[in-house]
């Protein structure tokens, strides 16, 4: 008696077995719903926001014809007049304070996972709880506290004034020490929970057996524990510097005109400027640079996983 040979259209799903048609059929019913959402809540808009960009401001502040690369010659400083460089600026200035606050989100969330992965049983849920608690309220209300918290009168603006870094009476916002301490504060908890993922799950024996062959502290970290909780770091760094590039509320409320960033610009473009093609093309730049950042993200990780 032989065997009959599978059938590579068909498999299994449940017990039950299925012909390719079917496949299609289950995949379409369960995975249908949520790819039309995204197509039509999400690629169309993109696709949108991308067309706009390549076509030209009407008289009036509309969209009309013919296709142009303009947006973008501005973007990078060529404009009617002759090179000016406010929106390469700007851009610097996104991608500068992306980084800055990526990096000091780093420094306070790195000591932060280690001390809350070693905390004792229900602890460390109390540890997580209180990261998340900022969360807990509206960002608009939070940037708001921390208007308060910056006041000529408040306790942070008298120590500031008695260390010699503002004149008496003066608040410390708008600038760029404002918008830099509000965004780490806000994006510090994205920072945490990727690195204490990571820290939680560390293999204490390899630290300690540097330790025994002589390693000092830098070295055991830098070899025995880094490699181990590079996932979470990187996963921290993206998701913190990405969001905080197009930032908009804080640097609004906390910096001003000082400090305008990406975010700011394409809400005036869209709004009061009502150039909607050049708010497009920014946007269209800074979906590149998610992009970039994504990729960067995926192709590291693919590379950690690779066995070679």
């Amino acid at each position: 008696m032989t065997e009959t040979p599978p059938n590579p259209a068909r498999g299994f799903l449940f017990g039950q077995r299925l012909s390719r048609t079917g496949h299609w059929v289950r995949s379409a019913f369960f995975s249908g719903p949520a790819v039309l959402w995204l197509t039509f809540l999400l690629l169309v808009p993109l696709l949108l926001i991308v067309g706009i960009s390549f076509m030209t401001r009407g008289e009036y502040g509309g969209v009309e014809f013919p296709l142009t690369l303009d947006s973008y010659k501005r973007l990078a400083g060529f404009g009617e007049l002759g090179f000016d460089n406010l929106y390469p600026l700007i851009l610097l200035r996104s991608l500068a304070l992306g980084a800055g606050t990526a990096a000091l989100c780093l420094l306070a969330a790195l000591p932060l996972a280690f001390f809350i992965a070693r905390l004792p049983g229900w602890w460390r849920h109390v540890g997580l709880t209180l990261v998340v608690v900022p969360f807990w309220t509206n960002l608009l209300i939070r940037t708001y506290a921390w208007q308060i918290l910056l006041a000529p009168e408040s306790g942070l603006a008298r120590l500031a004034h008695s260390l010699g870094f503002v004149a008496a009476g003066e608040p410390l916002y708008p600038g760029v020490f404002a918008v830099m301490l509000g965004m780490v504060c806000d994006f510090l908890p994205f920072m945490t929970l990727p690195l204490y993922a990571s820290v939680e799950k560390i293999d204490w024996t390899l630290a300690e057996a540097a330790a025994d062959l002589g390693a000092d502290r830098c070295s055991v970290f830098r070899h025995a524990l880094l490699p181990q909780i590079t996932p979470g770091l990187v996963a921290g760094l993206v998701l913190v510097f990405l969001p905080a590039t197009g930032q908009f509320v804080i640097p609004d409320l906390l910096g001003g005109a000082k400090t305008a960033m990406l975010g700011n610009v394409i809400q005036q473009q869209f709004a009061s400027s009502r150039d909607w093609p050049f708010g497009a093309a920014i946007s269209t730049a800074a979906l590149l640079l998610v992009t970039a950042g994504m990729w960067i993200y995926l192709r590291r990780g693919s590379k950690e996983e690779s066995p070679l």
